[in-house]
Order: structure tokens, then sequence, then C-alpha cells
């Protein structure tokens, strides 16, 4: 049974979409700006109105409270929400130096204050929020967007152990054709509101009709996720 299974799922001008993600596995997903990409997520986050059924180990989002949905499949966002003036007080159960310098900040980040921070410590610092929460599913928007190579390298590194550790299912949208060959086997374009996958090389699959989902195992070994 996959960890998140989509069915038929509509949203806006994107749909039906039919997508299988495994625990333990990264799925990518690419497509020009404006495709819907960001749109598609936050309807599997339950953010946004929509038809059809996302699951969780075969529970379906429509039987469960927003909120209790959203603790499970976590939506990450290229720009978190912040409600407080300093980062620790978003983050009640703490967070320990060695989870802060594994995304590249410092022990005393947490008594930073919000308004001060780069858009870039800010995004790694939402990340780092989702990851304590413990989700089982991580629906990634951009969540290097903002960021220079050695924090992306870094950012990658920690969401790679996290799937390993957790046995999470990562959908990962990225618009960088490198970065989605790197963190993913299984790659898809977002084009006129339908998931085509990528062959090998980056080319769209000649079959368009073909199903979104897959029976492959996640890879839990290897440089791709």
């Amino acid at each position: 049974m996959p960890a998140l299974a989509l069915h038929q799922l509509r949203t806006r001008h994107i749909g039906p979409v039919d997508l299988d993600v495994a625990a333990g596995e990264c799925v990518c997903i690419r497509g020009a700006s404006g495709s819907g990409k960001s749109l598609l997520l936050r309807a599997i986050a339950d953010l946004d109105p929509h038809a059809g059924e996302a699951l969780l180990d075969g529970r379906a989002c429509s039987s469960m409270p927003g909120p209790a949905w959203r603790r499970r499949v976590a939506l990450v966002m290229a720009e978190g929400q912040w409600w407080a003036d300093t980062v620790g007080e978003h983050f009640p159960a703490g967070c320990t130096p060695a989870w802060l310098d594994r995304v590249g900040l410092p022990a005393g980040a947490l008594d930073w204050q919000v308004a001060r921070c780069s858009t870039g410590e800010r995004q790694r610092l939402a990340l780092l929020r989702t990851l304590m929460q413990g989700p089982a599913v991580l629906l990634l928007d951009e969540p290097t967007g903002n960021l220079d190579e050695d924090s992306t390298a870094r950012v990658e590194a920690v969401l790679d152990d996290y799937r390993r550790e957790h046995a999470a299912a990562l959908l990962w949208v990225s618009h960088d054709p490198r970065q989605a060959a790197r963190v993913a086997r299984r790659r898809f374009l977002l084009e006129d509101g339908k998931l085509v996958e990528e062959e090998e090389g980056g080319k769209a699959a000649a079959d368009k009709g073909k199903a979104a989902g897959a029976d492959r195992p996640p890879d839990t070994e290897g440089a791709a996720w």
C-alpha cells in the first residue's frame, strides 16, 4: 500500500491526477511557472477545494479533520508562516543545535528575531519546524528555491536522511531538472493540468495517457532517492 495515494484528484484547472508515492520514496514534479504545481500541493494538503481523493496509508483525507491530516501530510512552502517575534517561539518542543547545524544555522538561531532573518534562513527554519513534527508525508514546494549551492546541498541531505530514517514519502516540486535527477527516480512534468512521467534524460514519456501511479518499491540506497 502506498503511503500517499491520489485518486482522480482535481483542483481548478488541474487533473484528474492519479499518483502513488511509496513510503521511503521521493517523487519530483516540475513544470512551467503558473502550471499549477503549488496548487496541486495545496489541494493534497487539503488547503484548497478539490474533487477526487487523497489517501494516507489507505485512510481518506475526507475522513479526517484538516489539521489532523496536515500534521501527517505536511506542506512545506517556499515562505513559511510566522506568527511570533522570535524564531524559538515557533519551536515549542525546541530544536537541537545539531539539527540547526545540519542546515547551516548557528545554535543561537532560536533567539533570532524573525523579522531580521533572511529569506533563505526563514526557509530553512520553516523546514526544520515541520520536520520536528514527524510527518509521514512531506509536500515540498521549492524547498531550496531561495538557497545558495551549499545550503541547497545541506537541505537535500537533511531531507534524504529524514526520508530514510522515517520511511517518509516525499513529493518534491522543483524548477531545476538537475535537482530533480538528484533526488528522485520518478519524475513528472505538470503540463496542461496533467502529470506526464519523464523518461531517463528528462524527456516526457511518449504515452501521455500513462497512469501517474506505479507499483515500484521505494529506493533506499544509492544517490537517487
